[in-house]
């Protein structure tokens, strides 16, 4: 599995827990078994593989993140969000920016541009045209306003 595929997975999960009232870790527990990977292989392709070790951290760390910040997060979106509402805004392309921008805050390690590309590739696969570009401005605007680039 490589990082983007564990990304869009942490991206499945931040978006559930959007509507679960699980609480985080149960989630986790529960959805990074290798019996759910072969359930839902059955219907997307995503999850064909099990994560290993060091990518189920990632999304652990990811996931929990995003979770624990996810106010912070959703205050970004809404400042940079020009002539939308935040609750507008399809709750899987918040989910996408709240990864995003969870990944340049606090994950030094991964470049402000792969958190932004990967974001915007993923989006494309679920969201329209227009709210991709909407999104890419979003998280441009982000960058250049909070991280100075």
């Amino acid at each position: 599995m490589v990082r983007n595929t564990a990304r869009e997975i942490a991206i499945h999960l931040s978006y559930e827990l959007s509507f679960t009232s699980k609480e985080i870790n149960a989630l986790l527990d529960e959805r990074l078994q290798k019996e759910s990977f072969a359930i839902l292989a059955e219907e997307d392709a995503l999850y064909q593989e099990t994560p290993n070790a060091k990518q189920e951290e990632y999304i652990r760390r990811l996931v929990k993140g995003v979770n624990e910040h996810a106010a912070e997060l959703d205050s970004y979106i809404a400042k940079y969000a020009k002539g939308w509402s935040f609750a507008r805004i399809p709750l899987v392309a918040s989910a996408i920016m709240r990864v995003a921008m969870y990944e340049i805050l606090y994950m030094p390690d991964i470049p402000n541009g792969a958190a932004i590309n990967e974001a915007i590739e993923i989006a494309k696969k679920y969201e329209t045209p227009e709210t991709v570009k909407f999104m890419n401005g979003i998280l441009g605007t982000f960058v250049r306003q909070e991280i100075g680039e």
